[in-house]
């Protein structure tokens, strides 16, 4: 149950991340959905270490939550300040 509570959280979350970042990602659908996951992930990693919620017992959490979200937005702020730019 493990692994599937992380992608589950991972998915969720990057998609609630890029819904509040509306807007062309420079890597398109496949990149920003992989970029709001990872950053998803790492939120939900942290959050499992700074506020002992693991996923697993707490999925529901707002807590868990915010931070998988917090994490998928500032990857995804990463990424567009990194490689937003235009090639045109």
């Amino acid at each position: 149950m493990g692994i599937i509570s992380w992608i589950t959280l991972g998915l969720l979350a990057g998609a609630i991340a890029k819904l509040l970042l509306p807007g062309r990602d420079p890597g398109g659908l496949i990149g920003t959905v992989a970029i709001g996951i990872a950053g998803a992930l790492i939120g939900g990693w942290l959050s499992e270490i700074f506020f002992d919620k693991t996923v697993e017992t707490h999925f529901f959490d707002l807590t868990t939550w915010g931070a998988a979200i917090g994490g998928a937005l500032v990857l995804l702020i990463g990424y567009r300040i990194l490689f937003g730019h235009s090639r045109n």
